[in-house]
């Protein structure tokens, strides 16, 4: 007379030939013909090693995981594997490294629920004929080498370098942009110019300070140079001929 509980159950053999699945309760066995084999239907719980894996963009790192399953067909459980406990979680270190190995470190990082379900969905499927179903899978740590953070931090710093110079250009263009816009809009209406010019000895006065500095168009400046530059070159001409001409004189006869 065996007694099982209410989460066990017995797989029954005579003479060595599968006869039924009892329990839970009393189960009468007959002595030296039947044998029975216990078999736990709760949800059991296996910590998958840490496995060496090497990610698609050649990144190695160790991972390891929790798996959750329970089984579902004793019979099956019994006589489609010798040992249903270390078949799954050696097919569960295999499926994980094979599963990850087909993605990128920001997909890991990001989606490990996803790579999770994507684990535990082969994983169900595989065991389906020992009789167990696998109700879950946790990634539980993704852990890098050291050599391998040192090259992702100086990474991530060569792109937040890469985009503040980005923005930084960005910023150039449209104020450069509204500058060439500003500057249309004053040189149609002369008026704006000379508002403009008035508020600038406003807020440089506004400072009281020593020296006053008056901002001098080009535009006013450049008629007395070309004149400068019109009475300045006849002089240079006379100037260079007199310098000949007494250099000649100058000379032996």
């Amino acid at each position: 007379m065996k007694v099982l509980r209410e989460y066990e159950r017995a797989v029954v053999f005579t003479l060595g030939r599968f006869q039924k699945v009892k329990g839970p309760g009393l189960v009468l066995l007959i002595p030296f013909l039947q044998q029975m084999v216990r078999v736990d239907l709760r949800i059991q719980v296996i910590e998958i090693p840490t496995q060496d894996v090497i990610s698609r963009d050649n990144v190695s790192m160790k991972v390891d995981a929790v798996l959750y399953f329970k089984v579902v067909n004793p019979e099956h459980a019994i006589i489609q594997v010798q040992s249903y406990l270390p078949a799954t979680n050696m097919l569960a270190q295999t499926t994980l490294r094979a599963v990850l190995g087909q993605h990128d470190l920001d997909e890991m990082l990001s989606e490990r629920k996803k790579l999770s379900a994507d684990v535990q969905s082969i994983l169900d499927a595989q065991t389906e004929t020992w009789g167990i179903k696998v109700s879950n899978v946790e990634i539980r740590t993704v852990e890098l080498t050291e050599n391998m953070v040192r090259a992702i931090a100086k990474q991530a710093e060569a792109e937040r370098d890469r985009r503040a110079k980005i923005i930084h250009a960005e910023a150039e263009f449209q104020a450069s942009q509204t500058l060439v816009n500003a500057a249309k809009i004053l040189g149609s209406v002369p008026a704006a110019m000379q508002l403009r010019y008035l508020q600038t000895l406003t807020e440089i006065g506004a400072e009281q300070n020593s020296t006053v500095i008056f901002p001098m168009p080009i535009d006013i400046i450049r008629p007395f140079l070309e004149l400068l530059e019109k009475a300045g070159k006849p002089a240079v001409s006379r100037a260079a001929l007199n310098g000949a001409v007494s250099q000649d004189a100058s000379l032996p006869q």
